[in-house]
């Protein structure tokens, strides 16, 4: 293992561990926007393992959320499983979705393969929801546990924890060097033997499965969930913003974006709470067009002209 790796890591640790303790000096308010940014850190960085290198932006994590969060209601409501039970079969089920979703769609590219993730998710909503009002005679679901705010942060921590590990190991693997190669020029890849459709196939369902262990985590968290607040298309696009703005062409890029982005959307909320659709567009917008690479990218740009 290089230097460099050996030191990425300690950091990673150190940061871990502080972390974990952040609970207990931080009151409810912060413990709050610290659960959501933990979130939003493990949606984005796994959303960044499929996206990162095949340059496919895809709106899908809203669709697997919602998929993850709407069966450990459903199992917890109508069928007394345990939130355990759901949160296991939850990720399992929606890696299966994911992959046949990815075996049909992943030969689409560009603007196609988005709209259709984009699509993906509403059509599961409005399914759910037109399943619940015909058949079940209810819209909404409750999800109570005994999970405090505290267990909630800290199960997502160690959701992204696994997360940054996973994709620390396709880096390092046969996988990542041939996603490398797939992202600069897919021709390419497939000339020198790379099995591009599986090998964005098995990334694509990497995510789906840890965007809906997300979603199963953070259900409690509502206790009443409906299909429009978690198959919500804002969470997708929100997932995407914050991983473009910290950068998708390193492992951590993400979590730069995460966390600055996560404070000032909840100074946004709450100034401007009726024109948060139009400010998140903008902000989209904003960040493709100045920094392209994130932060990551600019502050790298910055250091090699500096260093000529």
């Amino acid at each position: 293992m290089k230097p460099t790796e050996l030191r990425n890591l300690a950091i990673g640790a150190v940061l871990t561990v502080v972390a974990i303790a952040f609970p207990w000096i931080a009151d409810g308010y912060w413990l709050s926007i610290a659960t959501t940014a933990m979130m939003y850190i493990a949606l984005s960085t796994s959303w960044a393992l499929f996206s990162g290198p095949t340059h496919l932006i895809a709106l899908s994590t809203g669709a697997f959320f919602g998929v993850g969060g709407y069966l450990v209601g459903t199992g917890m409501s109508d069928y007394d499983q345990t939130f355990w039970t759901m949160a296991i079969m939850a990720p399992v089920v929606a890696a299966f979705l994911a992959l046949l979703i990815g075996l049909v769609t992943l030969r689409l590219s560009g603007v196609y393969f988005v709209i259709f993730t984009l699509g993906l998710a509403e059509m599961i909503r409005n399914l759910v929801s037109w399943v619940q009002n015909n058949f079940l005679g209810s819209r909404g679901l409750y999800v109570l546990t005994d999970f405090t705010e505290e267990h909630i942060y800290w199960m997502l921590l160690a959701v992204a924890v696994v997360v940054f590990l996973v994709g620390w190991w396709i880096n390092r693997s046969r996988l990542g060097f041939a996603l490398r190669i797939l992202g600069n020029d897919e021709e390419v890849a497939r000339h020198v033997g790379i099995n591009t459709a599986w090998s964005k196939v098995v990334l694509f369902v990497t995510t789906g499965f840890f965007a809906a262990l997300v979603g199963a985590i953070v259900a409690p968290r509502y206790s009443y969930i409906e299909p429009n607040v978690v198959f919500s298309p804002e969470l997708s696009f929100m997932v995407v913003i914050m991983a473009l703005l910290g950068g998708v062409h390193r492992l951590w890029g993400p979590l730069v974006g995460v966390v600055p982005f996560t404070l000032v959307w909840e100074a946004i909320t709450i100034s401007f709470p009726s024109s948060t659709t139009l400010l998140l567009g903008l902000t989209f917008l904003l960040i493709v067009y100045f920094i392209p690479n994130g932060l990551v990218g600019l502050v790298e740009t910055i250091m090699r002209r500096v260093r000529k």
